[in-house]
């Protein structure tokens, strides 16, 4: 199972309230994304799943530090960061601290899970209509036909979606 911010989010937020339900539902999430992300910083399968496992202790043993009425993605990539650190500091303690940004390559991944919290931050203030049909077309690269076809919806209901979702967003962002 693979889940955006907000699914995690409301998994970890139904979680803080002692669901335990939602709890699993957030490990089992939260496994695919771990296993990625530290897959992409080290070549040792071992060593992906003893980071993977660390981190789910780590996350279990610290869930009272979140707060529920943040988004989780960045709490939880804080942590798998600083078991990465860690690993890094026990592999290679002659690695100055400086580097290990570098090393990690975390700054493209933080940025990428950034932009994608914004975006999706930005359109939680429309309606699910205008979001899904903005997300669609414009952030997955899906034609009008195939997101009408997705969604169950006209094609002209689909570029209107489209067409007051972007108006409401650029009047929610104009600085002017």
């Amino acid at each position: 199972m693979t889940a955006d911010d907000v699914t995690l989010t409301s998994l970890a937020g139904a979680s803080a309230r002692g669901d335990a339900r939602a709890y699993r539902d957030l490990l089992a999430a939260i496994v695919s994304l771990l296993t990625r992300y530290f897959a992409r910083r080290l070549n040792d399968r071992s060593e992906v799943d003893d980071l993977v496992q660390d981190t789910l202790i780590a996350i279990h043993k610290r869930f009272d530090s979140y707060d529920a009425a943040r988004p989780f993605g960045p709490w939880l990539f804080a942590v798998a960061r600083h078991k990465l650190v860690d690993h890094f500091r026990r592999q290679r303690p002659h690695v100055a601290l400086a580097d290990i940004g570098d090393i990690a390559g975390d700054t493209i991944f933080d940025d990428a899970v950034t932009a994608r919290l914004d975006i999706e931050s930005a359109l939680g203030g429309l309606s699910e209509k205008q979001a899904t049909s903005i997300r669609m077309t414009r952030i997955d690269g899906l034609s009008v036909t195939e997101a009408a076809d997705a969604q169950g919806l006209s094609e002209s209901d689909v570029k209107v979606s489209v067409h007051r979702g972007l108006k409401a967003l650029m009047r929610r962002f104009d600085t002017k």
